[in-house]
Order: C-alpha cells, then structure tokens, then sequence
C-alpha cells in the first residue's frame, strides 16, 4: 500500500515480489583514506547476523521504493525482528535503478549503496532517474557503476564500476540445516516448521491493521495509513475509540492536530509527551461541545509544550476560560447587542444581501473572543434577525 503525498495524491496498491532472502553475516567495512593514502578496516559489525531481500524490478520511482521500505519496517517492527531504526543502523538500502523507453527492455543499471532514510530512498532513486536521463538525452551511455547518496547536497556520487559482473557463489554451510516447511498442515516435528502454525501465532500484519481501520471503523484509506505509519498514533487511536466516541473525530484530531503540533515542535512523534488520559479528557470536551476546535488545538499545543502527564486539560480550560458558550439566553443576549452596534449591515440584510449574514457571525464570533458555540449561535441570529427593526 502507498500514500505518498508528493507524487501520487491518492492511495494504491502495489505489489513487488520477493526474488530471494539471504541470511548473512555482517563482515566489517573497509574506510579508504584518498587524502592520507591508507585504508581502515571496521570490524565492530563484524559476525552481526542479518537478513538481505531482494525483490524484483517492479516499482517505477522513488516513492514506490520509499512506501516499501516503509512497510517492511513496519513489518520487522510488529514481528519484533528488529527495531527497524533506520537512523540507528538497523536497516539500509541498496536500491538499484536503470530506466527505460515503453516496449523497451531495461537499460544499463547503476546502483546506490547504503541508503539510511526512507525519505532518503525517495530521493536518491528520483535523483538517478533524472540523472539518468539527463546522460541518454545528452547522447552519452549510462554506466554500470556503484553510486552513494549524499544526503546534503541531494544527489548521487559515483563509488566504483562494475564492468565486471560479479559472479556470487554460494556454498553449502555445514553447521546450517536444511529448513524444511510444511505449507499445508499445523503439525510441527522437529526437523519441519509449519507455517500455519507460524500465521497464526503473529501478530497483526500492517495491511492487515489498515484493512480494520477502514471495515471496522469506517475510516478513509487516507486516514487508515497514515496511523498504520505512526504506530505510537495508531495506539492512541485503539485505545481512545469506544462507543461514545466518533473514530472518525479520534482520527482527525491525531493527525490534523496532535501530528501538526509535534512536527512543529520538531518531535518525533515517538516522543510525544501527552498521555491517553490528556487526551481523552481534550476529546470528551470537544465532542460534549465543551470546547471549540480552535480551543482543542491550543490545548495539545500546551500538552506539548509543558510536556506535564499530571497537567489536566479541564483544569487548563477552566483556569483560561476557554469553555465555549452554549447557553441560548446568553447567545440571544449576546447577538441583539451585536446587531444594535451594526444597524448598516442588519439594514443591508434585511433588504436581502443575505451574505452580509456570514459578517454578522464573525463579529459575534470576535465579541466572543472564539469561544461561542457556532453552530447554535447562527440559528440563534437567524431567529433573532426576523424579529429584530
């Protein structure tokens, strides 16, 4: 499943076949010195175990590229294989692209070695695309290279060639048995692994999680894969949603808001500070119509900000006087005072420019400093202006 914002507006599928899995171990790396003239060995990954997937050419950019990496973390992560940090090592990309004509084959490939973002994949893989072009158009040959992304300066730099292709031989390790499956059946024994056995012991699966969203609660795709994305919203969600509660306002709220508040924090969203308890008290007061909108914003801006679990929402409200005003003798009251101070644009309106009626509320809205419950304060002014000379 995709989202990608940038490029593709909307969601899709898109499916890319694993050609083949390696379980290796990590051999250290070698740090050549150009200036120095001398070369390093770093042997403190040396012997780690690791898993390589390869997958097969069928993805078309770098956004692609970027959602599959996106969900094979959060597959490692839900298994609990690793943590899938890709900032921490945890995971890297190699990504290999060449381009090509419609009907045509696959041109020369280069490829781009240790990617160590998502975000950074998007962009390397789009940079060589254009890269690539530019180098047919211009007449020349692409060569098949080794390239490495500078994350900086925001493109690709050449490592090595390959005009050699490498011819990997793989032999047989005495102290790795066979791993032999059992595809049908729930009977394990003690040299067969049954992988229905396995299916039914893992947890939910992210696609499996969006799919839930979108059947049990309604939830648009959109919104289904942005919190399937952020696993610390998607609990936030799980554990907020019940019977009285709108999941569709639970999901707004996360993403338009508490997201909108910890990106501008520059937070990972990891480490948001406000609590399930903070915020169910900030939702029951928006949706029992306690509270605005606005209101609820500037609360998880201070939740964020002051970073308190003890800190209560109601005790932040009252303190501020930001509860909204829904009482219909106080709302009358409010908008006849409005409109003696504005005879022009009630004469307007009663001499049918019923447009004016929009300016009427913001001033209502504005003597109220926001905190008048909107949707009742315009019935309120309809009633009060067939009434009032």
């Amino acid at each position: 499943m995709v989202f990608t914002p940038g490029i593709h507006r909307k969601p899709y599928k898109k499916s890319s076949k694993v050609k083949q899995i390696q379980l290796e171990q990590d051999s250290g790396k070698s740090l050549h010195d150009s200036e120095l003239k001398r070369s390093l060995v770093d042997l403190n990954r040396a012997g780690a175990p690791l898993i390589e997937f390869v997958f097969e050419p069928d993805l078309e950019d770098g956004e692609e590229a970027a959602a599959l990496v996106k969900e094979l973390v959060l597959i490692v992560q839900r298994l609990g294989a690793c943590t899938g940090r890709m900032e921490e090592g945890a995971l890297r990309v190699d990504a290999n692209v060449s381009i090509r004509r419609p009907g045509e084959p696959l041109s020369t490939r280069t490829e781009i070695k240790n990617i160590g973002s998502i975000r950074g994949v998007a962009g390397a893989i789009r940079h060589e695309i254009e890269r690539q072009k530019a180098v047919l158009e211009g007449g020349g040959r692409v060569v098949n290279e080794t390239r490495s992304w500078d994350a900086i300066n925001r493109l690709t730099v050449p490592m090595r060639d390959k005009e050699v292709v490498q011819d990997y031989r793989y032999m047989p390790e005495p102290n790795l048995p066979p791993l032999r499956l059992n595809l049908k059946t729930r009977e394990d024994h003690n040299d067969v692994i049954s992988v229905p056995v396995i299916r039914d012991n893992i947890p939910e699966l992210p696609q499996e999680s969006r799919r839930r969203l979108i059947n049990e609660y309604q939830l648009r795709p959109e919104a289904a894969i942005q919190l399937v994305n952020e696993p610390i919203l998607l609990d936030y969600f799980q554990e907020l949603t019940n019977k009285e509660r709108s999941p569709n306002k639970i999901a707004n709220l996360l993403l338009n808001d508490l997201l909108t508040v910890v990106n501008k924090k520059k937070l990972d969203v990891q480490d948001c500070p406000v609590t399930i308890k903070q915020l169910s008290e900030v939702i029951d007061m928006l949706l029992k119509n306690k509270i605005s909108l606005e209101t609820s914003r500037k609360l998880l801006d201070e939740l964020v900000e002051t970073a308190d679990s003890a800190r209560s929402p109601f005790k932040i409200v009252n303190e501020n006087g930001w509860f909204l005003i829904n009482d219909e003798e106080e709302i009358t009251k409010m908008c006849l005072e409005m409109l003696e101070h504005n005879p022009k644009l009630v004469k307007q309106y009663k001499d049918g420019k019923v447009k004016v009626f929009k300016a009427l509320l913001g001033i209502l809205s504005k003597n109220s400093q926001n905190k008048i419950d909107m949707a009742l304060a315009s019935k309120i002014l309809e009633e009060v202006l067939k009434n009032f000379n």
